[in-house]
């Protein structure tokens, strides 16, 4: 049963300053919340109606900076979880959505500090003032998808918590690492301990992204959606590149353009 405090609790969590000043978010859907628990994500508790019969599955190791899981490649039973079973009913009034699911997951606000020399390392998909929440878990799935060593998001962009964002990176959002930080600070510090390493920001004016030459360590800066790279991190670039276009569309999305520039970055290294 769900007592009027935990629904006002759940229900107050779509507000990103009460996220905040709990330190918890909520996700919800059976696919979501499954994609999560595979991925090792440590929920501190989960509510569930009838329907949902996911506490009975055993799941994986794999590697979560935000939780804790089973060591790779051990199938070990998922560490118990507070479950409170819900009515219909109930989970409708305390869903986020029009149309409510089987399952509705509340887990602990964990930020990871971006440290001093982590972006000479590796491949970084930043993203400057992102605002749509859709783009931001999409282009986790990005860097998911392309083995990215990290994601670093501005301060201005959508909020890593909100539940369009991790609905739409599934369980790219545990997988990844990700960090929110002042991105031209840290490409400032990045172009004076490690200028060898190129900061490719995607400008339509930029050069043929399959002109890319191989590398190991490089950081691709997606811009907003609206205005493009900001001044203050666009100064920080040291190639702007872009996509090729055949036809008539003004622009791509974020998210098509992140993925087609991590691509061409990956066939280079490969």
């Amino acid at each position: 049963m769900l007592t009027k405090a935990a629904l006002h609790r759940l229900r107050s969590l779509r507000e990103k300053k009460t996220r905040e000043a709990l330190g918890l978010f909520v996700v919800e859907g059976e696919k979501v919340v499954g994609e999560l628990l595979a991925a090792g994500f440590g929920f501190s508790e989960i509510y569930a109606t009838e329907e949902w019969r996911g506490e009975s599955e055993f799941v994986g190791g794999v590697p979560s900076p935000r939780g804790e899981p089973a060591p790779s490649g051990v199938r070990a039973p998922r560490p118990q979880i507070p479950t409170t079973r819900v009515s219909a009913e109930e989970m409708a009034r305390a869903s986020h959505f029009p149309t409510h699911s089987s399952v509705l997951a509340v887990g602990p606000i964990k930020r990871v500090p971006l440290t001093s020399g982590e972006l000479h390392r590796g491949l970084s998909l930043a993203l400057d003032g992102i605002q749509d929440a859709g783009n931001v878990g999409t282009l986790l799935r990005v860097a998911d998808w392309f083995g990215f060593d990290r994601v670093v998001l501005s301060p201005d962009c959508a909020d890593l918590f909100h539940q369009k964002v991790i609905n739409a990176s599934m369980g790219s959002f545990a997988r990844v690492r990700t960090h929110t930080a002042d991105l031209a600070g840290a490409l400032a510090e990045l172009r004076t301990h490690a200028p060898d390493t190129p900061v490719l920001g995607c400008d339509l004016a930029g050069d043929d992204v399959h002109e890319l030459p191989a590398l190991r360590d490089a950081v691709v800066v997606i811009g907003s959606e609206g205005r493009g790279l900001s001044a203050a991190v666009a100064h920080h670039v040291t190639r702007r590149v872009t996509i090729p276009r055949y036809g008539g569309a003004e622009s791509l999305n974020a998210a098509i353009a992140a993925a087609i520039v991590c691509d061409n970055l990956r066939r280079a290294k490969d």
